[in-house]
């Protein structure tokens, strides 16, 4: 057992634009699947924890949406959900393509101000000479003059252990803020959804993915099985068309590819039942919005 004394825990929010690769080095950090990754831009729209636990300290990642300038209500929330992270955290991991000078200088101008240390976290490496990787870490270092930057690739997990020591290195005298065995703050429900959210984004092209939301009814484990029922809700009903496809054949193709994943994710077979249905604008409604789970 650890002495508390000597424990350190704290949060450490991800935050970068959009396509940098955020929830892809959240789970090489976590060691597990808790963000959906696609190569579409916004796929992460809710501040998602994950949970790492050392014997002398304890890490609370935190996955934020991509930054941008908001054109919805829905984005709106999700730029809440970056400045709470930028607000809440013990320390900062600021992650930006190794060819990226773009920034809102909002966000910029907030990191600035605040005492927490920052990790300047400079991603894609793999694809960059080193001319351009040092001409990267000039740039970030002279805007933010961060307490570290890392130069990684968290999709070949290339200098990821570094970034975690400095992590660590970094984080406040603290007993835990969850118990040892936890892996994240989200339920059940909660990954379902994000699960056929990205099959979604895989499977389909254009605005649909955009213009959808997932919200689970129902998720009821038996002994041998888990039942669960999911509403998919559309802007329109020209998107809700497209998402049941030719004879059905669409929504089918998804059923299956989401019921595969969720299978692996809790290790048990599962019958997932998908009902469609249009909310036109919910992404604009404060309402609708709140019933799912912005807040």
């Amino acid at each position: 057992m650890s002495n508390l004394e000597e424990h350190k825990a704290g949060f450490v929010s991800i935050l970068g634009n959009p396509n940098v690769g955020k929830s892809t080095l959240m789970n090489c950090l976590t060691g597990e699947k808790l963000s959906i990754i696609t190569s579409k831009a916004q796929t992460t729209r809710h501040r998602i924890m994950g949970i790492v636990n050392g014997e002398n300290f304890q890490i609370v990642y935190s996955d934020t949406p991509g930054i941008l300038t908001p054109n919805y209500k829905m984005q709106a929330y999700m730029m809440k959900y970056v400045e709470a992270a930028i607000a809440d955290s013990d320390i900062l991991l600021y992650m930006v393509d190794c060819k990226e000078t773009k920034f809102e200088q909002k966000i910029i101008n907030s990191v600035k101000k605040l005492a927490t240390p920052c990790i300047v976290v400079i991603n894609k490496i793999d694809k960059a000479d080193d001319l351009l990787v040092e001409k990267s870490v000039q740039f970030w270092q002279q805007l933010l003059a961060p307490q570290h930057i890392c130069c990684i690739s968290a999709l070949y997990k290339l200098n990821v252990d570094d970034l975690m020591s400095k992590v660590v290195s970094l984080l406040p005298l603290s007993p835990p803020y969850f118990p040892k065995d936890d892996l994240t703050d989200r339920p059940m429900r909660f990954f379902v959804a994000e699960m056929i959210r990205e099959k979604i984004l895989l499977q389909f092209k254009k605005e649909i993915p955009y213009s959808v939301e997932v919200v689970v009814n129902q998720y009821k484990e038996e002994k041998d099985i888990t039942k669960i029922d999911v509403t998919i809700f559309t802007e329109r009903d020209s998107q809700k068309a497209i998402i049941l496809g030719h004879k059905g054949m669409a929504i089918k193709q998804l059923s299956t590819d989401s019921r595969i994943a969720i299978e692996e994710f809790i290790g048990q077979k599962v019958y997932l039942m998908l009902n469609l249905k249009v909310q036109q604008n919910w992404r604009n409604d404060e309402k609708r919005l709140h019933q799912f789970g912005y807040l």
